[in-house]
């Protein structure tokens, strides 16, 4: 069992900023924020068996920020040690492929909710497993970032990519306990979740490759390597043309990389979408995008039922 222990969370009030004054401070267990977000009872696994490697001198507290009535607006804050939450698929078929899926959020916080557990859920419900990274951040006070931070973003990148690495290694030397198949691991990542992915992609050695990647709006240029794998690896990419961080060219410029490499790619630019849509509705083509993604799955057969091992 893992232990408990107290993490701050800040709920703040509908139309008001993270520097307003009228805030409601609560003290709640890890496992009792966790539900904030997550249905049922998860899995959660911590990456590292101590103090993760690089961060040790970390010592402030992981933050839920949420307004009242507004589940989506969860975000989590100030990560100091990375986790996994587990998300098994229902009874029934099991593809035995598995997917890990980093939220965005500039390094400074996580879209949890909408860009983490209710994409993990929509894959579980068809048979994936999916594990949702919690990966470390920059340290911000009040939604913002603290002094000298600013200055360190190229280093959380580099701590959020070992994260990533960690993950996928741990997920292939545990392959048999989740029944999966170790040549079936994916990475999904959102915005700057989409920095971890790529930045996996081309730095991963064989323990810690996935086997296909799924860059959501990713933000590639701060991704840490150059190269495209030799390795097969095929990528679904996905971004909106009215992106508000001008997202398109970065996400053009993975599939013309993939391409030019050999790899197997598939790129959709909605028209519109802004950025960060995730699982949101908004009555636009994009609310169908986790659909394509499972016709590019399906297409891959990493969505049939293989027989259990």
């Amino acid at each position: 069992m893992k232990q408990l222990w107290l993490l701050p969370v800040c709920l703040c009030r509908q139309g008001l900023g993270f520097s307003d004054k009228l805030k409601q401070l609560f003290l709640l267990p890890a496992g009792l924020l966790m539900g904030l977000l997550v249905f049922g009872q998860q899995e959660i696994i911590p990456l590292y068996p101590g103090k993760a490697p690089g961060s040790e001198g970390w010592n402030w507290q992981e933050e839920l920020r949420q307004n009242p009535g507004d589940p989506n607006s969860a975000r989590i804050y100030n990560v100091v040690d990375p986790n996994l939450t587990v998300f098994r698929p229902k009874k029934g078929a099991r593809s035995r492929t598995a997917i890990i899926i980093a939220p965005g959020g500039g390094f400074q916080r996580l879209s949890f909710k909408k860009e983490g557990t209710e994409v993990a859920e929509w894959l579980a419900e068809r048979g994936i497993t999916a594990f949702v990274l919690k990966y470390r951040l920059n340290h911000t006070t009040e939604g913002n970032p603290s002094p000298g931070q600013t200055d360190r973003y190229g280093k959380v990148v580099e701590l959020a990519m070992q994260d990533g690495l960690e993950a996928v290694a741990y997920v292939r030397r545990n392959a048999e306990k989740y029944n999966i198949a170790p040549d079936r691991i994916g990475f999904m990542g959102f915005s700057a979740g989409g920095t971890v992915t790529m930045s996996v992609a081309m730095s991963a050695k064989d323990a810690n490759r996935p086997n296909f990647i799924m860059p959501v709006y990713p933000y590639f240029a701060a991704a840490i390597g150059y190269k495209a794998p030799t390795e097969k690896m095929p990528a679904f990419i996905c971004v909106a043309s009215d992106d508000g961080l001008r997202l398109v060219p970065q996400s053009i410029d993975i599939y013309n990389k993939w391409i030019a490499a050999g790899q197997e790619a598939e790129l959709h630019i909605y028209e519109k979408g802004g950025h960060g849509f995730g699982m949101s509705k908004q009555g636009i083509p994009t609310d169908s995008w986790i659909e394509r993604a499972g016709d590019w799955l399906k297409g891959r057969g990493l969505m049939d039922e293989l027989p259990d091992q």
